[in-house]
C-alpha cells in the first residue's frame, strides 16, 4: 500500500461512507469484515511512501504449506502445494515490481470465462521461464496434473503454453536499462526457491542501484 500525502482525498471518502456505509459481514463478536471502498486519485497521481501492511498473512518459522498470497502473485510452490518459505516473498517482489513498471500484471491467471485458473497461471510461468526441472516436479504429485512423467507440459483441459517472453512483455524500458531490469526480475522468478536471490543480494543489484537515487 501507499501512504496518503494528499489529504484532500479524505473528506469526500468520509462523506461517501456516511451516506452509503460499506457492506459488512459479522464473523463473530470480535470481528467484522468491511467491503473495500475506492479512494480517489491524488493530485498529479502522486501517492506517498510505500507502507508494509497485511501482517495477518505473516508466518513464523522456516517452512510452511498451504495457500498464501493473492492469486496473481502466488509462487509456483504454493500453486503445487509444496512446502514453501520466505522465498515466496521474493517471487512477489518480482511480480509487483513488474506491475509497477509496466502498468499491467505479469501473470494473467484467468481462463476463457475470466475465472481464476491455476492451470492458466502455471502455463504463463512456463511461457516465461520454460519447463521446470524434473527434480522440482517430483516435489509434489500435484504437478502431474499439468506435466507428464518426462516433465513435458500436458496442461489440464487442453490449456496450452502461451507464446510469450519477458523480453517481448517488457515495453517500457530500453537498451541497457531493460537488460538489467530483466536480469533483476529473473533472479527472483526461479522455479527452485533455493535459486532465488536473497533480499540482501538484491540490494546490491546493478539495476536497483541505478533505479534508486
Amino acid at each position: 500500500m501507499f501512504s496518503i500525502d494528499d489529504e484532500s482525498l479524505l473528506p469526500e471518502f468520509e462523506q461517501e461512507e456516511l451516506e452509503q456505509p460499506s457492506p459488512t459481514k459479522v464473523i463473530d463478536e470480535t470481528r467484522t469484515i468491511y467491503a473495500s471502498r475506492k479512494l480517489g486519485l491524488p493530485k498529479n497521481l502522486l501517492w506517498g511512501q510505500p507502507v508494509l501492511c497485511d501482517f495477518g498473512e505473516a508466518r513464523i518459522g522456516e517452512t510452511h504449506k498451504g495457500l498464501i498470497q493473492s492469486e496473481l502473485y502466488r509462487a509456483p510452490e504454493v500453486l503445487f502445494n509444496m512446502e514453501w518459505n520466505y522465498s515466496v516473498d521474493l517471487w512477489n517482489v518480482a511480480a509487483l515490481i513488474w506491475d509497477l513498471f509496466q502498468g499491467q500484471h505479469l501473470f494473467h491467471a484467468l481462463d476463457e470465462a475470466q475465472e481464476v485458473s491455476a492451470t492458466h497461471h502455471v502455463a504463463g510461468m512456463v511461457g516465461y521461464l520454460e519447463t521446470p526441472p524434473l527434480a522440482y516436479l517430483r516435489r509434489s504429485e500435484v504437478t502431474n496434473n499439468v506435466f507428464d512423467e518426462k516433465g513435458h507440459w500436458k496442461g489440464a483441459g487442453g490449456v496450452a503454453v502461451p507464446a510469450i517472453s519477458l523480453e517481448r512483455a517488457e515495453i517500457v524500458l530500453e537498451g541497457e536499462e531493460k537488460r538489467r531490469f530483466l536480469i533483476f526480475v529473473r533472479s527472483m522468478l526461479r522455479w527452485l526457491s533455493e535459486e532465488r536471490r536473497r533480499a540482501a543480494e538484491l540490494l546490491t543489484d546493478p539495476w536497483l542501484e541505478g533505479a534508486i537515487p
